[in-house]
């Protein structure tokens, strides 16, 4: 079983050094965020974790503190369903930190039971493409200030079923889970794709990582009888911290070994469906992001 197991788990390592750098991991306090938070620790960076629920957030730097010698690592309370909570968080980077090397677009919500987030927005697109896309834009002169810098998105292989419905974002003519999801990972392959073409003259060049198919709670709104069934192939599964590779690998690898902009999936280039290299439906939902979020992004 561990040998047909490791077809599944391409090796991967690098001893980089990040003493001096600065990331922040959105959705850190479990499962894939808290394990690369863990290791971009064990590199040298002050990490932020940035989490909805505090009392996790917190527990989990003292976990990462306990396990990682002199780790530097903070908990920060960050709502991606809410742009006010967005707007805070951004606030308290800039008065606490003076540079923004890494952030790290992590956190997720996947197949949930249609709801909407303060704002308005279907909750899957609203945490997972809006959220974030919000959070970029108001991180990004911070991240102009520390060039080089990147940013790390998470999508999911997951992307190839989705399709913007720009005529229903919200869910509310046609609502299934997981259409919902694939849309919502379909439209971090287009922000990375789009956002890479306006920000690598400035020096913030940013990424793509499909993770693989990871052992999380993620599954907790997936029925029951489904989940067993993934479980019963558990040597497909990845752990968190093997979930955590490709991320890592695109933060640690030299730039003129990326593409940005690019699609990445067991530590090495891949390619993302043909509709996440639409570049009319990039600018689109570039358009349309900002028009939702009441914000000018050039």
């Amino acid at each position: 079983m561990q040998a047909i197991r490791s077809l599944f788990m391409p090796k991967w390592s690098s001893d980089v050094r990040l003493d001096g750098k600065t990331a922040i991991v959105t959705g850190a306090n479990v499962g894939i965020g808290k394990e690369t938070a863990k290791d971009l620790a064990g590199r040298g960076a002050r990490v932020i974790l940035a989490c909805r629920d505090m009392a996790k957030g917190e527990q989990a730097a003292r976990d990462i503190m306990r396990e990682v010698k002199a780790a530097k690592v903070v908990a920060r309370q960050l709502d991606l369903a809410d742009t006010k909570s967005i707007c805070q968080f951004a606030e308290n980077i800039y008065n606490t930190e003076k540079a923004l090397h890494y952030l790290i677009n992590n956190a997720g919500v996947a197949i949930c039971p249609h709801s909407l987030t303060v704002d308005g927005y279907e909750m899957q697109f609203g945490v997972n493409h809006l959220g974030h896309f919000f959070l970029t834009f108001l991180l990004l002169d911070l991240l102009k200030h520390s060039a080089p810098s990147r940013v790390i998105n998470l999508s999911s292989a997951t992307h190839a079923m989705g399709k913007i419905q720009f005529d229903d974002l919200s869910g509310e003519k046609n609502y299934h889970p997981f259409r919902a999801y694939a849309q919502s990972k379909l439209a971090n392959v287009l922000f990375t794709r789009e956002m890479a073409k306006r920000t690598e003259a400035l020096g913030v060049m940013t990424y793509c990582v499909d993770p693989g198919v990871v052992n999380t709670e993620i599954t907790r709104h997936i029925v029951r009888p489904l989940v067993d069934i993934i479980k019963t192939f558990s040597f497909v599964l990845k752990t968190p911290a093997e979930g955590a590779h490709t991320t890592i690998y695109c933060a640690v690898t030299p730039e003129n070994q990326l593409l940005t902009g690019g699609y990445y999936k067991d530590c090495a280039s891949a390619q993302s469906c043909r509709a996440g290299q639409d570049d009319g439906t990039a600018l689109k939902l570039w358009a349309v992001s900002c028009h939702l979020l009441g914000i000018r992004w050039r």
